[in-house]
């Protein structure tokens, strides 16, 4: 039996001094997750996080890939595709076109990160109804945190851990075990991540799978330069890179356009059989994205739904979030190449001012910037900097292009933001530049060496340590969302009717009813839907709506806008005569409306 020496002499000079190193890390991740959910986590405030979880809901109690959540372009687009295909459409006019009357499909999200959710919600118990009565989910019984929100952001900090430990060991391979630590640490400091991780975004498991591509191509790279690699490997590879690119796309569109710095770095460093190690990889991406392909061309007659518009979104032609309200969209008004011309030189300008030297959410972009003009001795690492480029390049270019509204109501924590997912690779370059010049500093002493990469440290996660100090943030997003409401009026209505609201993603997601996204106007647009489509029995606007700026976007003449509908319903304290919905109940307004065909609310007392 190992007396008491033995076993001081095994952590002093055997593995337990690693060992106690990884625990007490371990530990200290442990205590960052628990104080940054305790001072500086917020519920979801985002559509695209609740939209995704709202799904992730439907296909977890089998109603498959279904949404709650319902754009009015996305009705045009299902519509026009099924009359189109139906032989007797003039005969067939009471035929539920649109698909609205039953389950609507999606087509606003790629599957993989919905899928990955409605997994989680699978393993884990989630409860929906609020929980008012716990001190955690609530604070002196008022709401206060929302548990399925908490549990999804949980998993997403699962999430960037596994990018800390993959960023260690992709930049161990690439440089150095004092790059990897380093790099790692930066990565668990960085506060826009942990941001993102808490904000029910796909940013952490598409930066997973960034990694894992990156891990591909840098295994491409060495078995190119191998003489005695055998071909299926290199070929197996290439195939690999493909189908990780491929379900990065199906996480998030924009991503597949990573597909052509793949294709062009196995074309300049893919060895004598680069053609069709290239081929290879293509012909992988384009067999993981066909079937969902053919599902939205099935169901609407466009490879991407609506997202495939994005590109049209944020134009003179359809400013804001007009496009994805609009139920009969004039589509031809887009048709100019300068509205895309104007689009991009507008976007790239504010990504390459503001985004781009903030790289990261830290100045270590600007090492990682000024560190491309190295030469490094690696072959390796030089060719991962070509690829890194290529990326940050497309990048650039597609987010430029694919930027909507939400950029403009989220800059930084947004699905449109690609940068971000550049963050590991970025901090890695920018470490071995810093430890470049720190090797060529003359210091008085050795043990300065460390305080300089302790101050480094600091100033890098300066504003996550800022987020951590008192006061507590308030996790509550009011204005616009307060769960608490949004599920009283869903419990006023049935399951199956349909309620109208400039917050569809919040009703669909806390309220778990079907709902349609606020029209551009109440009479035409709004008729459209109610009319033809599906009765709309509720009517839910939040200070998105109620407190907008008076203006021309607000109000304009000879039109029937929402901002006129308020206005005249606060002049003359009443409905106009022409809307269906003309029953409120009281302490709502002015901050809230609520709409609804009869006083609902009676019948639940």
């Amino acid at each position: 039996m190992p007396s008491l020496q033995d076993w001081i002499h095994k952590l002093e000079e055997g593995g337990g001094v690693r060992h106690l190193k990884t625990a007490a890390f371990c530990v200290a991740i442990l205590f960052l997750m628990l104080i940054y959910n305790w001072f500086a986590y917020r519920n979801f405030a985002t559509p695209e996080a609740m939209d995704s979880a709202q799904l992730a809901r439907n296909l977890a109690e089998g109603k498959g890939y279904t949404t709650l959540c319902i754009r009015p372009f996305s009705l045009y687009l299902v519509q026009s595709h099924n009359q189109a295909k139906a032989a007797d459409a003039l005969a067939s006019a009471g035929t539920d076109f649109a698909q609205i009357k039953t389950a609507h499909p999606d087509l606003a999200n790629p599957p993989v990160y919905p899928l990955v959710l409605a997994g989680l919600m699978k393993v884990l118990p989630f409860h929906y109804p609020l929980d008012l009565k716990s001190a955690f989910w609530s604070s002196g019984g008022s709401f206060w945190r929302y548990e399925p929100d908490f549990l999804i952001a949980l998993f997403n900090e699962v999430l960037l851990l596994v990018v800390v430990v993959l960023t260690f060991f992709l930049a161990r391979k690439l440089f150095d075990t004092n790059v990897a630590w380093l790099s790692a640490i930066l990565v668990l400091g960085c506060d826009l991540l942990w941001r993102f991780s808490v904000s029910g975004l796909s940013t952490m498991l598409l930066m997973i799978i960034f990694i894992g591509l990156t891990w591909c191509i840098l295994y491409i790279e060495e078995a190119a330069n191998d003489p005695q690699a055998p071909l299926g490997w290199l070929l197996g590879l290439a195939i690999a890179a493909g189908v990780v690119t491929g379900a990065g796309a199906l996480t998030r569109y924009a991503f597949g356009w990573l597909i052509i710095p793949v294709i062009v770095f196995l074309i300049l460093f893919g060895g004598p059989r680069r053609a069709f190690c290239a081929l290879a990889a293509f012909g992988a991406f384009a067999l993981v994205l066909a079937p969902w392909i053919i599902r939205n061309i099935a169901i609407s007659g466009t490879p991407f739904g609506t997202a495939g518009f994005a590109i049209v979104e944020g134009t003179g032609a359809f400013p804001g979030f007009q496009l994805e309200r609009s139920i009969n969209p004039h589509l031809s008004d887009a048709l100019g190449l300068t509205l895309y011309l104007h689009k991009f030189l507008n976007n790239t300008r504010t990504i390459l001012q503001d985004s781009l030297p903030k790289l990261g959410g830290s100045w270590v972009g600007m090492l990682f910037l000024t560190g491309l003009l190295l030469s490094f001795r690696s072959l390796a690492v030089r060719r991962m900097r070509y690829f890194l480029l290529m990326c940050l390049m497309i990048f650039i270019v597609t987010q430029a292009l694919g930027q909507t509204q939400l950029s403009v109501e989220s800059p930084e924590v947004n699905s449109e933001n690609l940068l971000v997912l550049l963050t590991p690779l970025v901090f890695i370059y920018g470490v071995s530049l810093f430890l470049i010049l720190l090797d060529q500093m003359v210091l008085p002493l050795r043990e300065l060496r460390l305080v300089v990469k302790v101050v480094f440290v600091g100033l890098c996660c300066a504003p996550l340590i800022f987020a951590l100090l008192p006061p507590r943030t308030r996790p509550v997003v009011y204005p616009p969302y307060y769960p608490p409401d949004i599920q009283t009026i869903a419990g006023w209505m049935r399951p199956n009717e349909l309620i109208m609201s400039d917050v569809p993603w919040a009703v669909a997601w806390y309220g778990q009813r079907q709902s349609v996204w606020l029209t551009m106007n109440y009479q035409d647009d709004f008729f459209a839907i109610n009319d033809y489509l599906k009765s709309v029995q509720a009517l839910y606007l939040t200070p998105e709506t109620m407190t907008a700026p008076f203006g021309s976007d607000w109000v304009r003449p000879d039109q029937h806008t929402w901002g006129n509908f308020i206005l005249q319903a606060a002049a003359q304290e009443k409905i106009p005569v022409t809307f269906p919905l003309n029953h409120a109940p009281p302490g709502f307004f002015p901050e809230r409306l609520f709409l609804t065909d009869s006083e609902r609310w009676k019948l639940q007392k």
